[in-house]
């Protein structure tokens, strides 16, 4: 995977600028020298400081960048008012299988990162903070595990962040599952309430942000949310980084001012003019034509009116040629393996799921997998124990429909009605999306 930006959300101000701006001068991460040179000092964590940061962030408009959108100042302010000593969790799980982005981030710029959990431990009055990452990831922990005993040895950050390699699962990213597994548990979704904010490590509350959005913080925190908002479009703020995969010639992760039309984040990465359809949001986001979003600005405010949203910052492709529903399967297939197995949603319902919509893509039914989809896909929703459930529903459902002449020819037995049929594809798979 390579990593790009586009150019025009880099710098508004001498001395200033966004998550990329160090990335193209090397392959390597950024020292403590290189990363203070480029954005400045920490800022000093005075009181007034502290109780403006959260202001800030607020002004910024900031929205957490790991999926859920959530806007961020809200959160840091139900910790900071919460019962007991806050602590600060940092997600650089990066389950989502389409997503590169925070591995990025953290292999160029691990202390944009860590300036931020320092930052928005101050203002929340944390004690204690943790940096989350898959332990398949060896070479990233030790990327970020050198950041931070170089800032230990600079005496820089008032609240030690403490690195963890948890186990990588597609739920163990999930809020609960991180703070079960910090508790000694599980990394497994838990039920709630309560939520992390309210209970979370320790029983006390807890802040679980992606690592992007804190490192938005840290940018915030030097030059404020009125600078923040210099960039964005179409009614969003700031920029995003966004990982664009499939059917284009420079597949990579791009920084990219938030509410840019869809259609021209995929041009940036050289867009297949063959490719008629993409998925918006990883795995547990939803597919479309491409015409329908083109146009469209890639912000959770710009996608709501077909349904969808950015999630983690995802696009991919369709190849020319390729069967959606086929593609649609073997995500679904994936989803229903990676299951926490906790409740019957998950363990039946997504399998049988995934079997039918197999069925249905293969074009050789077993009785009526269409029907059984359309029946099957309503029941599960809102009945797991987390959103794993309702994120395989949503993807599979949005297949179904954006693919549904297909979807009837292949119930039929007969091939993709505007497509190659599948055997005669070349091989698109989960696995070449990355």
């Amino acid at each position: 995977m390579t990593y790009h930006h586009d150019g025009s959300p880099r710098a508004h101000g001498a001395g200033t600028g966004r998550l990329t701006s160090s990335w193209q001068a090397s392959g390597a991460p950024a020292t403590l020298r290189e990363h203070t040179a480029c954005y400045g000092p920490l800022p000093q964590a005075t009181g007034r400081a502290r109780r403006e940061l959260i202001d800030q962030v607020a002004a910024a408009g900031l929205t957490g960048r790991g999926g859920a959108g959530f806007p961020t100042a809200t959160k840091m302010r139900a910790v900071a008012s919460g019962r007991g000593r806050p602590v600060i969790v940092a997600n650089g799980m990066e389950s989502e299988p389409a997503s590169e982005k925070d591995q990025a981030l953290l292999a160029r710029s691990p202390h944009l990162v860590l300036d931020g959990i320092s930052l928005a431990a101050d203002a929340i009055g944390a004690t204690e903070a943790h940096l989350c990452l898959a332990r398949t990831r060896d070479w990233l922990i030790d990327t970020v595990a050198a950041a931070t005993a170089e800032r230990h040895r600079a005496g820089l950050d008032r609240v030690a962040v403490t690195v963890h390699a948890m186990p990588h699962h597609y739920v163990s990213s999930e809020e609960t599952a991180l703070v079960r597994w910090l508790n000694g548990g599980e990394a497994k979704p838990a039920n709630t309430p309560p939520r992390p904010f309210e209970r979370g490590v320790g029983k006390r509350p807890t802040l679980v942000d992606n690592v992007e959005t804190l490192a938005h913080v840290a940018l915030i925190g030097r030059y404020g949310g009125a600078w923040f908002r210099r960039a964005g479009r179409a009614g969003a703020t700031g920029t995003m980084l966004a990982t664009v995969t499939g059917a284009v010639c420079r597949p990579g992760v791009y920084e990219v001012e938030a509410g840019t039309r869809t259609g021209d984040v995929l041009s940036m990465a050289g867009l297949d003019g063959g490719s008629e359809a993409v998925l918006i949001g990883g795995y547990f986001g939803t597919w479309h034509n491409l015409p329908t979003v083109a146009d469209l600005p890639l912000s959770a405010g710009g996608l709501r009116q077909v349904g969808s949203s950015p999630g983690a910052g995802v696009l991919v492709a369709l190849p020319a040629g390729a069967c959606g529903l086929a593609g649609a399967a073997k995500v679904l297939r994936y989803l229903a393996s990676e299951s926490a197995q906790q409740c019957g949603p998950c363990k039946f319902g997504l399998p049988a799921i995934a079997d039918d919509l197999t069925q249905l893509a293969a074009g050789r039914p077993d009785g009526d997998p269409l029907a059984r989809l359309h029946r099957r896909l309503p029941v599960l929703v809102g009945r797991g124990a987390c959103r794993h459930p309702d994120g395989a529903v949503r993807m599979a459902a949005s297949a179904l429909a954006s693919f549904a002449a297909d979807a009837q020819s292949h119930a039929q037995g007969r091939p993709c009605a505007a497509r190659q049929p599948v055997a005669a594809q070349s091989g698109f798979a989960v696995g070449d999306w990355r």
